[in-house]
């Protein structure tokens, strides 16, 4: 998905705060716009990464923008605004796949496997560097849509274990278990990623070896 906007200049110096304000006070459409520009493309991301399907999630990016703008009013500056963003977007994301999962098109899977005491710290698997990253995307794919929103929310966007909470229509206990859950199960993920990699390595060496030899 590819976002057509002009560049505004002279808005991109604005927060997103100071351009929610300005676009309540002014009904300016080009303030709207330049959140838009800077967000549409992420957003689109989340949405494409939780439904898997491109139309779906582009779909969604316009329905999500829609409801942003008929709810800009209420936007409390308690929190960033790419924040409460994000929550609408999940949210959006959540109802569709309750939508799509009532309807016998997706089957989540509810088992959960429990990951090794010495499994890096997930914090620290979010920040590494380009191959780690790579490691912890693959290991994300092995993931049901549910336990990645939720390990995404918590980690990628910051939400609050309230916020979680209402996005999944859930207690917040329930929560902190699901999120315990998930990041067992990536953990797991991620490690058996690197047992492979490196068992790989370790045949392609005996190979060379052997091709020398």
């Amino acid at each position: 998905m590819r976002v057509k906007t002009a560049r505004l200049h002279s808005f991109d110096l604005h927060t997103d705060e100071e351009l929610v304000r300005y676009y309540i006070d002014n009904q300016d459409n080009r303030y709207f716009e330049t959140l838009y520009e800077r967000y549409s493309q992420k957003v689109y991301q989340k949405c494409i990464s939780l439904v898997k399907e491109s139309a779906v999630a582009e779909d969604l990016t316009h329905d999500i923008f829609f409801k942003v703008i008929t709810k800009l009013s209420t936007f409390k500056e308690d929190s960033k605004f790419s924040t409460w963003l994000y929550s609408i977007t999940y949210n959006q994301c959540m109802d569709q796949l309750r939508v799509i999962k009532k309807r016998g098109e997706n089957n989540i899977d509810d088992h959960f496997d429990h990951a090794d005491s010495n499994a890096p710290d997930l914090d620290a698997i979010f920040d590494g560097g380009d191959i780690e990253i790579k490691r912890l995307k693959k290991a994300m794919d092995q993931l049901n849509a549910e336990e990645k929103g939720v390990l995404m929310m918590k980690y990628q966007d910051d939400l609050s274990i309230k916020e979680i909470a209402n996005i999944f229509k859930a207690t917040e206990s329930a929560v902190k278990m699901r999120l315990l859950r998930s990041r067992e199960k990536l953990k797991k993920s991620y490690m058996d990623l690197i047992v492979f990699v490196g068992l790989l390595l370790v045949k392609l060496a005996e190979i060379i070896k052997y091709l020398i030899n």
